[in-house]
């Protein structure tokens, strides 16, 4: 008997986020059992006992919840390197920006030292940048007083659990 299942593949995977060697899961779980199919395409079950059917069944599911885990860690793996690819990116963008403010502040510094010299220009764009530090590290500090680290919602639903295995 040859299982119906045989040569399958998992549905809906795109070629391009499977492996470069395409296995066959199906095979890889499957074993001997199988039901044979009549002439319409229907499962001949007739003489097959329960216990066979639903092994069958059994080894049905387990091949699927493989598949299914299988095809999740493709999906992943494809996402986690698109979201390292973006992570990337934006470190690029963040230190293209700190070099655009660099020299914007020597521009800066630049133009001051025509008005009231180079040490006093220098002094104001230092003190402009400190202020502008002064006001973001007070920010984060608030954000950051906010942010509650224990997980209310999942603590509460597990002190109901004892309560729920406990017989009544």
């Amino acid at each position: 008997m040859s299982s119906p299942y045989s040569g399958a593949t998992p549905a809906g995977t795109p070629q391009s986020l499977a492996d470069p060697t395409p296995q066959n899961y199906a095979a890889d779980y499957s074993g001997n059992m199988g039901t044979p199919m009549t002439d319409a395409g229907h499962p001949d079950v007739e003489g097959v006992s329960v216990g066979a059917l639903i092994g069958e069944v059994a080894k049905d599911m387990s091949t699927l919840m493989r598949q299914e885990l299988e095809l999740a860690k493709v999906e992943l793996k494809a996402e986690a390197k698109k979201a390292g690819t973006g992570a990337g990116l934006f470190g690029a963008a963040g230190f293209a920006a700190y070099m655009a403010i660099f020299f914007l502040s020597i521009a800066l510094w630049w133009a001051l030292s025509h008005l009231v010299g180079h040490s006093w220009s220098a002094l104001i764009v230092a003190i402009l940048w400190g202020a502008i530090a002064a006001v973001s590290g007070l920010m984060g500090k608030k954000k950051f007083q906010q942010v509650n680290p224990k997980p209310e919602r999942t603590v509460e639903t597990l002190q109901q659990v004892p309560g729920a295995l406990k017989p009544n």
